[in-house]
């Protein structure tokens, strides 16, 4: 139960970040952009640093000096929860025909968060191949020691950008998916 909570907290997390990431383009939109249905000019480098100018005035730091102090950090977290999540959800929307024989030759996408690692592409060759027990077991143990560790990873940095965080700052941080 615990893992599972773990996990909607995380999955929540990740679903307010791309809600505002989707704020700050809606907002690209209404000024002349073209529309959800195509791209446009969009540009990742332009949206990451809407994002960051969106956070740093919603953590109230007016001081640049701050900020070039804070900013890394909050950029590793993104990255680590990122990193984290990549691969969940891949499953979900495959085809539940049986036969995914016309799936082998079309690139796996990575589900919500991001491509897969290459553990979650190894557990799904697994799956695909339809392995033996024994090589599902040690797939699935190595997916999930990956996942381990990249949750660690994520925890510490979160625990370094706790630290230069005010109170207020952290409640603001919490609130955006990033503690």
């Amino acid at each position: 139960m615990i893992k599972m909570t773990q996990w909607l907290t995380t999955a929540m997390a990740a679903t307010a970040i791309c809600f505002g990431a989707s704020n700050v383009l809606a907002q690209n939109n209404n000024n002349g952009g073209q529309g959800r249905g195509g791209r446009g000019n969009f540009d990742p480098a332009q949206m990451q640093q809407r994002i960051m100018d969106n956070l740093k005035e919603q953590l109230e730091i007016t001081d640049d000096t701050e900020w070039k102090a804070i900013q890394p950090m909050i950029q590793k977290v993104m990255d680590l929860r990122r990193e984290s999540m990549s691969g969940m959800g891949r499953g979900m929307f495959r085809n539940r025909g049986g036969n995914n024989a016309g799936d082998q030759n079309r690139p796996r996408g990575g589900g919500f968060f991001g491509p897969p690692s290459a553990d979650a592409e190894a557990l799904q060759k697994a799956i695909d191949g339809k392995a033996s027990n024994a090589e599902m077991k040690a797939a699935i143990a190595k997916y999930q020691d990956s996942r381990k560790a990249k949750q660690a990873d994520l925890e510490k940095a979160q625990a370094e950008l706790r630290k230069v965080l005010s109170v207020r700052q952290e409640a603001i941080a919490t609130l955006n998916g990033l503690l």
